[in-house]
């Protein structure tokens, strides 16, 4: 099993159960993988959603109730994308870690991802499961606004195909 290079801090306060972990913001592409695919092993639905987005921030951020309403409104003149609701961010989230079960995991490769305004990188990874060897599953991750990085694609047919 591949160690976390990475600190989970516990984060009090912010909206979340007593005693969440939540992740700092990985300050490297490849850390955000890492973390997401930590947080998807123990099947913490909060942690990956922290991790998950795009350039505009984490799936499991809603913003408030203002800030949901704002870009509630938006969606219906396509400015931007309606806010999901808590329990449809935990499944979409449960799915993925299914379907990303592994033994094992090693980084192999990072690169730029061509034709992106902002930057995106795509990292391979090794899954191990069951024995079975290796596939290789690639994520892309992006540097949101405020600097972090998040997983923005994963590429699983590669895993369940």
């Amino acid at each position: 099993m591949v160690l976390p290079r990475f600190l989970l801090a516990a984060v009090a306060g912010c909206g979340g159960t007593p005693g969440q972990v939540v992740p700092a913001p990985p300050p490297e592409p490849a850390q955000a993988v890492e973390m997401f695919l930590e947080a998807a092993g123990r099947r913490d639905h909060t942690a990956m959603a922290r991790l998950f987005g795009t350039v505009d921030g984490p799936i499991g951020d809603r913003g408030g109730t203002l800030g949901c309403a704002f870009r509630k409104a938006g969606s219906w003149i396509r400015l931007g994308e309606r806010c999901l609701e808590e329990r449809e961010v935990e499944l979409r989230m449960d799915v993925i870690a299914g379907i990303l079960r592994h033994d094992a995991y090693r980084v192999r490769s990072e690169e730029a991802v061509a034709g992106r305004g902002r930057a995106a990188i795509r990292v391979g990874v090794d899954l191990e499961r069951g024995g079975r060897g290796a596939v290789e599953v690639p994520f892309v991750v992006v540097r949101t606004k405020g600097g972090a990085w998040l997983v923005e694609e994963v590429e699983l047919h590669r895993v369940v195909g």
